[in-house]
């Protein structure tokens, strides 16, 4: 339990963990039996729903997929690793093999170097040697990528962009073969499986590619260059839709500090001491996603170069 809070706050928590739905994690176990279960029955009902259908109805569930995936590598539903590993590592969402993503995250929870280019794999942001080399047109993409229309435009190519240049190198050093050959016999077969039941290929190909997109709204903001660590992770007070979509991941700096946490727990704690949660992110709060897309639509966030690098203290 993270130090500075106090007897009362540890204990609120204490009681919430050792509750019989803590222990059992059944929302979890609930959550994960119904969304593979809506996967399947849109797989096979495609012929009748139709393509475009079929496609506006996976969005949502493979985005909610991706936020399971998160919950599944923190530990739930079971403190086995290895059973939660089986139970998220389906491709449902393609890209990204849930080894590689387990493992970049867990690093991306060094708090002390959040969004520093290098340190944390799930930084947005640019080193100065990475920015002096690009070229106006790719700094012209990072700007727009700053903007929340743009990350929804271009955020899913840069994504893939960097994860395919980033594991190039690996497989050319002689690693990471074994995941990537497993990843992509199942990809393989999920792919064969929904074109067996009369979904296209290409339909689902890009249902996966705007479910990334769609996942980039929560991360769009989720993190700031701050002196203090525990200053760069936000607090969005989202609406209920957003909330159920990535699974309480807005309220980002309680996940941050409890990352044992489960999803379904977030919002309590925060509304228990919300005062003290946002005096401790230095009022780093956002009003929900709605503001974010007033705001940022298409105005820059900040800038795509990390300040510190450029002798600039936050």
């Amino acid at each position: 339990m993270p130090a500075y809070l106090d007897a009362a706050h540890q204990r609120h928590i204490n009681h919430l963990l050792g509750t019989w739905t803590a222990r059992s994690d059944w929302p979890t176990w609930l959550l994960l039996l119904g969304t593979y279960a809506g996967w399947l029955g849109l797989v096979h009902a495609s012929p009748h729903l139709g393509q475009d259908l079929t496609l506006l109805l996976l969005v949502p569930l493979i985005t909610l997929w991706m936020s399971l995936q998160h919950e599944l590598l923190h530990g739930h539903p079971t403190r086995w690793p290895w059973l939660n590993k089986g139970l998220g590592y389906a491709p449902i969402a393609l890209w990204y093999p849930y080894t590689l993503y387990r493992d970049d995250h867990l690093r991306h929870h060094r708090d002390s170097e959040l969004t520093r280019p290098a340190l944390d794999p799930e930084s947005r942001y640019l080193d100065r040697h990475a920015w002096d080399r690009s070229s106006p047109a790719e700094r012209g993409l990072h700007w727009l990528n700053k903007t929340l229309y743009g990350r929804l435009l271009v955020g899913p190519a840069l994504a893939l962009g960097s994860l395919c240049g980033g594991q190039l190198a690996r497989l050319r050093r002689g690693e990471a073969w074994g995941m990537w050959l497993c990843h992509g016999a199942w990809v393989a077969v999920l792919l064969a499986y929904v074109q067996a039941h009369g979904l296209a290929i290409g339909t689902y190909l890009l249902a996966s590619v705007l479910a990334l997109a769609l996942s980039m709204v929560r991360s769009y903001h989720e993190h700031r260059p701050a002196t203090s660590p525990e200053q760069r992770s936000v607090l969005n007070e989202a609406g209920w839709p957003w909330r159920w979509l990535f699974l309480n991941l807005n309220l980002h700096l309680v996940h941050h500090d409890l990352p044992g946490l489960p999803w379904y727990y977030l919002p309590r704690v925060y509304a228990a001491r919300r005062d003290d949660w946002l005096r401790r992110s230095g009022q780093f709060r956002v009003g929900g996603y709605g503001e974010l897309f007033r705001r940022h639509g298409w105005r820059p966030i900040d800038s795509p170069r990390h300040p510190w690098h450029s002798g600039a203290r936050p």
